[in-house]
């Protein structure tokens, strides 16, 4: 239980000083956990407008209602205040109830289309293997120590957030590493959060369903930024060009890192191949298991983000080169015999499957095909599409259409969108198949010795979500089952 006073405290020094300082059992920005003597906050959201449930919330005993407008119903024995940032004012609410963890410890975020969970995950990795106690939030999972939790979301809720780190600091955590989603700056889920430091590695077409424009979609990666202080670091990737867009505005300590630009943090490959990557950073070399120039760019942002931690570039290096790939980002099965390689990645957007394409390419031996099975998520952005499949028929000798989570679309529809993007010439090389299992399957039978198979679009996820049900479904215990048929395992 805190005072009224202290949590409005946390939004502006001051505010509501008009209002008798009562107790606050709680705090919630939904209606449905509302208890008596709750302070409750309407949040207008992209499904409905929080504002909407300020009658329920008093019926259920709030005795505080925050929000951008009052309706008649939050007078009499209920306090009101009306905020121009309800969403802002929320997270820092939140932070305040619980203690502002963030402050007891060095959080770093990481934004960007392509790269967050692979670059989070091997901060977190490289800390943990450097002795400290550390937290992660990721698409993948969240770590506390050495406690594994399920991840929902990219970035959870303000509460939700602020209970984990609550969690993390109490736990001994000293760093967190964390995955910023473009909706969750754009909805104030981070607000309260005092970052140490902020990546941003690239951008490219996603998204497009919830923020519209690809400018608005730079422009909430970019309030990221804006929003950090001048104790803070920004590291960003000037390769991409609108990296030095995102600091444009921000108070906080610039740096750069590249692999074709001067940078702060320089890499050059000495070599690629799918044995691993041979590295120079900043006139040091380094031999990892990681594979491909993506992974060449998220190396050098954890090398870059842990040196402006404190980290001596010696153990970077050395501890650096130990680090295994995230789950479902550029896995790999191999089977005995035939030599035929499987990559299960996460690649679902244009720009990351061309990635993935492109080191495939440049590192597989001469007479090696590629098959490629990808499909698309239905109640999403519908323009990448066609570019996803034009992409995989560009980048592959055979491309198989298939479902990736067609939620409540029809899988047939969301591949038809896909196959308008095929040019004549890709159509001979092209199968379409619904049912995702089996299109794996088919790949994995038509697949000839050397060859290599890439399961794209759904990397680490043990799920195929289709009419709001979750389904088991894991592409590398499918792909594992598949080559089982006819090949032994080497690494199952």
């Amino acid at each position: 239980m805190k005072s009224l006073h202290s949590l409005l405290a946390a939004i502006q020094p001051g505010l509501g000083s008009g209002l008798p300082d009562i107790p606050v059992q709680g705090i919630t920005a939904d209606s449905r956990q509302v208890a008596p003597g709750f302070l409750f906050v309407a949040i207008p959201g992209t499904q409905t407008d929080g504002h909407k449930y300020i009658p329920e919330a008093i019926n259920r005993g709030a005795t505080c209602i925050l929000g951008s407008s009052m309706p008649e119903h939050a007078s009499g024995s209920t306090l009101s205040l009306s905020l121009d940032e309800p969403a802002k004012a929320y997270g820092l609410l939140m932070a305040a109830w619980y203690d502002f963890p963030g402050r007891q410890m060095q959080v770093v975020g990481v934004t960007g289309t392509n790269g967050k969970t692979s670059t989070a995950t091997l901060l977190f990795d490289l800390f943990v293997s450097l002795g400290y106690t550390c937290g992660l939030l990721s698409t993948i999972s969240i770590r506390v120590g050495q406690d594994t939790l399920p991840a929902t979301h990219t970035t959870p809720d303000a509460g939700q957030l602020q209970a984990l780190l609550r969690r993390m600091a109490d736990n001994g955590c000293s760093h967190v590493f964390m995955e910023v989603s473009s909706h969750a700056v754009h909805q104030d889920r981070i607000s309260g959060i005092p970052f140490r430091g902020a990546l941003f590695t690239n951008i490219t077409h996603d998204h497009l369903d919830y923020h519209g424009t690809f400018d608005h979609y730079i422009k909430a990666k970019k309030k990221f930024f804006d929003g950090l202080d001048k104790k803070a670091f920004a590291l960003v990737n000037t390769d991409d060009a609108r990296g030095t867009v995102m600091v444009q505005n921000t108070g906080a300590a610039i740096h750069t890192y590249a692999l074709r630009r001067m940078a702060s943090f320089k890499t050059r490959i000495l070599e690629n191949s799918l044995e691993g990557l041979h590295l120079e950073i900043n006139g040091g070399e380094l031999l990892t298991r990681f594979i491909g120039e993506f992974n060449a760019y998220n190396l050098t942002a954890a090398y870059g983000a842990a040196s402006l931690l404190g980290i001596e570039d010696t153990l970077l290096r050395t501890h650096l080169s130990a680090l295994q790939p995230a789950r479902g980002r550029f896995e790999t099965i191999r089977t005995a015999g035939s030599g035929i390689l499987a990559v299960v990645d996460y690649a679902h957007t244009p720009d990351a499957l061309q990635k993935v394409l492109d080191t495939l390419r440049k590192t597989k031996p001469r007479q090696a095909r590629i098959l490629t099975v990808v499909g698309c998520g239905g109640d999403r952005d519908r323009e990448k599409r066609p570019l996803m499949a034009r992409v995989a028929a560009e980048g592959s000798d055979i491309i198989l259409l298939t479902s990736d989570n067609p939620r409540s679309e029809e899988p047939a529809m969301i591949i038809e969108d896909m196959a308008a993007g095929l040019l004549t010439g890709n159509s001979g090389n092209t199968l379409k198949i619904t049912d995702r299992r089996e299109a794996i399957r088919t790949a994995c039978l038509l697949a000839r010795d050397g060859d290599i198979l890439l399961v794209a679009g759904k990397g680490h996820e043990t799920y195929q979500e289709t009419d709001g049900v979750r389904h088991p479904f894991d592409d590398r215990a499918v792909v594992r089952e598949s080559l089982l048929a006819t090949h032994k395992l080497t690494n199952p």
